[in-house]
């Protein structure tokens, strides 16, 4: 198995389900500015869509989404310890919070505040829908230690998409329960081996 990414990105999620299921697998670094891998070939005739992440399966096989890939790798894990079992209230729960990390975090980040020619009123009102995100998630972090309950994928993707909160100057002051899970989740052995194989640990 093989996982193209890019330091930060949403693909580190990605990579932290890999490290927590325990699969082995490769990784290859890809610049998301000149489109290529870190051997230098082109990422777009590998991916046409041109982002991460993107997983290579053991039959040459090539699949992207990161909700998508994320409820692939955790039903590596026999146990399905950080999904639940198909038809389960846990998994329902797991499936919840990774649809909304996509939908209501993830596309209100992407493309909208990454890009310098968006403007000012696009970048408020996208940044004032978050905050009302931010808040609901600390309000539920304010009786649970993680999004689903317990530990699962949704908590890998929701800290890999909050945490750019921090490369672009948002603070997060305001939700101490987020804050405090953000933390939690940080601390956790393999997130910790995800970020430092990325290079974002000082």
């Amino acid at each position: 198995m093989k996982l193209y990414y890019a330091p930060g990105a949403c693909s580190l999620a990605v990579h932290i389900a890999l490290r927590e299921v325990g699969v082995p697998f490769d990784l290859v670094k890809v610049d998301l500015v000149h489109h290529t891998t870190q051997t230098g070939a082109s990422y777009l005739d590998i991916s046409p869509r041109g982002y991460v992440p993107l997983l290579e399966l053991a039959d040459q096989s090539r699949h992207t989404e990161a909700a998508a890939l994320l409820q692939y790798v955790a039903d590596l894990d026999p146990s399905r310890a950080f999904i639940g079992q198909p038809g389960s209230s846990e998994r329902l729960a797991v499936l919840e919070w990774l649809t909304f990390v996509s939908t209501e975090l993830h596309k209100g980040f992407s493309p909208w505040l990454w890009h310098k020619e968006t403007a000012d009123s696009t970048r408020q009102a996208v940044k004032a829908k978050l905050a009302v995100r931010f808040a609901e998630m600390d309000a539920v972090l304010s009786r649970s230690d993680f999004l689903a309950g317990r530990y699962s994928v949704a908590d890998a993707y929701g800290f890999t998409i909050v945490n750019w909160s921090n490369l672009l100057g948002i603070p997060l002051t305001a939700y101490p329960h987020l804050q405090a899970w953000m933390a939690r989740v940080a601390a956790r052995p393999q997130v910790q081996a995800a970020l430092q194989a990325e290079g974002l640990l000082s």
